[in-house]
């Protein structure tokens, strides 16, 4: 199993906190008044040094800083953290794709400028809407001003690989604001959308507000015609749907995310990251405070777990079929040393005979049904036991 042996390519970087916390996120994240901010980068510094220790990096290809909003750090706390970052993690790929997620309001042209002189050079930033009452009520701080301001000084400072989230299915959205919003996000010619349907997530305000009935969601009807609609509108728009979420230009297509669904190892560092280094997943202590006293102790883990084969195996296939290319017979036996139509068979044979997965040249990928259903999908190759 290649998970067991490789070196890690990818760095994942949490940094937990937020200016508020939104009606919909159960993300490890905490509001920033009061936080010890610098404390915690001290504390990152201390485990990307036992993490190096315990496994030394070779030529990382992408490094992604999510939250939490990354973007609310002060311009001397980001120059501060980025150097931190390329001490531990050297810059040694001309190719490296180094991401930071932002929110609309958090990026002025110093922050900026610090951010591109740090060396990230793609940003994400969480729109989720173009409508100002949809923004309010699902606890967002910015508006459609701050979105348009951000993105300019963005590429004032230099950014041109750019991509914008997307929701749909929220409360009180209609199929006109998704239109409109679709419409708004076009006109900025950015090349990459990635688009989320809402998940009403527990220990979340609107949780407690779907368990009283009052949380006024589209139905499921509606939901299914926006994201319908999504597909339709960025496809005819030159965007190839590479991944359910994700729609790129080519060569614009997120690479850090697609290590992911290539089921590939990753360094996870932060409170509450999880990690997949040498077999082994990981998750860190939650709390940031108390993430920041375990870094003094060691690696600040909460649990940690070995990947069996048949579990890799089944994550192969779960995660590799999001992407619209679909799984390999190659990669799948550069992995684990075996046939990927033997093992999975029946399974195979199930989603063809459904029109939920077609084959390609080189393995098998969903078909336009199967992106819809593709739940149903991933749950068959749970609990298969490898022969």
């Amino acid at each position: 199993m290649i998970q067991r042996q490789e070196t890690p390519e990818a760095l994942y970087i949490h940094i937990p906190f937020c200016t508020n916390k939104c009606h919909y996120c159960d993300f490890n994240s905490y509001i920033l008044k009061g936080q010890p901010v610098m404390d915690y980068l001290d504390a990152l510094e201390r485990e990307m040094e036992q993490t190096v220790r315990l496994l030394p990096p070779g030529q990382i290809q992408t490094i992604f800083v999510g939250g939490g909003t990354p973007t609310v750090l002060l311009p001397d706390q980001m120059e501060s953290f980025l150097k931190r970052v390329h001490t531990y993690f050297p810059d040694k790929s001309a190719q490296l794709e180094f991401t930071m997620e932002a929110n609309p309001g958090t990026t002025d042209l110093e922050k900026l400028q610090a951010m591109k002189e740090g060396g990230v050079n793609r940003i994400s930033f969480g729109v989720q809407s173009f409508d100002n009452a949809l923004l309010e009520g699902i606890g967002r701080i910015h508006n459609t001003d701050d979105v348009y301001r951000s993105i300019e000084n963005a590429r004032q400072v230099g950014f041109s690989n750019m991509s914008i989230d997307l929701m749909f299915g929220l409360p009180n959205q209609t199929m006109a604001a998704m239109k409109d919003s679709i419409d708004k996000a076009l006109e900025l010619e950015l090349p990459h959308y990635s688009i989320y349907g809402l998940k009403v997530e527990e220990n979340t305000l609107f949780h407690n507000l779907y368990q009283k009935n009052l949380l006024p969601l589209p139905d499921e009807d509606d939901e299914l015609d926006m994201f319908l609609l999504i597909m339709k509108r960025l496809q005819a728009a030159g965007y190839g749907q590479y991944e359910i979420s994700n729609f790129a230009k080519p060569g614009a297509e997120s690479r850090h995310n697609s290590m992911y669904w290539l089921n590939r190892s990753y360094y996870g560092l932060g409170a509450g990251a999880h990690g997949y280094m040498h077999g082994k997943r990981h998750v860190n202590i939650k709390g940031v405070q108390a993430y920041i006293d375990a870094t003094y102790k060691g690696r600040p883990l909460l649990e940690e777990n070995e990947i069996s084969e048949q579990e890799a195996i089944e994550d192969f296939m779960m995660v590799g079929l999001r992407l619209l290319q679909g799984v390999k017979r190659t990669d799948f036996k550069r992995q684990f040393g075996l046939e990927l139509d033997t093992i999975f068979s029946g399974q195979l044979t199930k989603l063809l005979g459904q029109k939920l997965l077609e084959a390609t040249d080189e393995g098998y990928r969903l078909t336009e049904q199967g992106i819809l259903l593709g739940n149903d999908v991933f749950g068959e190759f749970i609990s298969i036991t490898a022969e």
